[in-house]
């Protein structure tokens, strides 16, 4: 098949329930949209397998959807339907890093074999637990496998933070810290509004490698970079700062 691909959502505690819902519905929408079902029936071989994952910190980790063949608009109506009829959860602290161990032993022995093999990290803030998430990506991009990247910058304020353990420059993050492997991307989202419409994009992207000409408004696709500035242990930083205030 042409790809299998694993979305692997953020469901820490900095997203809310009402973010949680947008994303699942955005995921959702995307599969059932004719952009999308177009670009896994118009592949090579038009078919491809997806897992959907839900994430937080070291030891919170939920296969929400297994690996799932998707062939036929049927199928890829079915995946989205099930993407709404559960219930995300919501779990304590941000591990990137154990989100991409806990995903990267799904692709051996899951019965299919794909052209790609890529992860779809989309969150709201820095890895501040686990090993270092560029320690991560690099087994994982030694492997063959591609991690992109949905920064969700969805808030923000003078003081540098969206959130508590988030940071202003997420999307700079990821393109130093979290994405990597053949051909990695990532989508930064600023606001709510765009998430439906950048999910759509880089689901094109994934399953077929390509896109039409973007609209003047569509939120932009980069690929990664060295960013020297960037720290990439900042999350576990910010951690250990709170801890000290906290007293613990």
């Amino acid at each position: 098949m042409d790809v299998e691909l694993v979305l692997a959502v953020d469901v820490s505690w900095s997203m809310d329930q009402s973010e949680q819902e947008i994303q699942r519905a955005g995921y959702a929408a995307a599969f059932r949209s004719e952009p999308v079902q177009r670009a896994i029936l118009e592949g090579g071989y038009g078919k491809v397998a997806v897992a959907y994952v839900e994430w937080a910190g070291t030891f919170s980790q939920t296969i929400v959807i297994p690996w799932t063949l998707i062939d036929s608009k049927e199928s890829a109506d079915a995946f989205a339907y099930q993407l709404v009829t559960e219930e995300p959860e919501r779990e304590r602290r941000t591990s990137i890093a154990a989100a991409i161990d806990f995903v990267v032993p799904m692709f051996d022995n899951n019965g299919f074999n794909g052209l790609r093999r890529v992860i779809d990290i989309s969150g709201d803030g820095p890895n501040n637990q686990g090993r270092p998430v560029a320690d991560a990506r690099d087994d994982a991009a030694a492997k063959g496998i591609t991690i992109n990247g949905l920064p969700l910058m969805t808030s923000g304020n003078s003081y540098g933070y969206a959130s508590w353990g988030s940071i202003r420059d997420l999307d700079r993050y990821y393109s130093k810290c979290v994405i990597g492997g053949p051909g990695a991307f990532m989508i930064p989202v600023n606001d709510w509004e765009q998430f439906p419409e950048a999910v759509r994009r880089k689901l094109v992207l994934e399953l077929a490698g390509g896109w039409p000409a973007p609209r003047s408004a569509a939120p932009p696709v980069l690929s990664a970079q060295a960013e020297p500035d960037v720290n990439c242990m900042i999350g576990e930083s910010m951690w250990n700062q709170q801890q000290d205030r906290w007293g613990n």
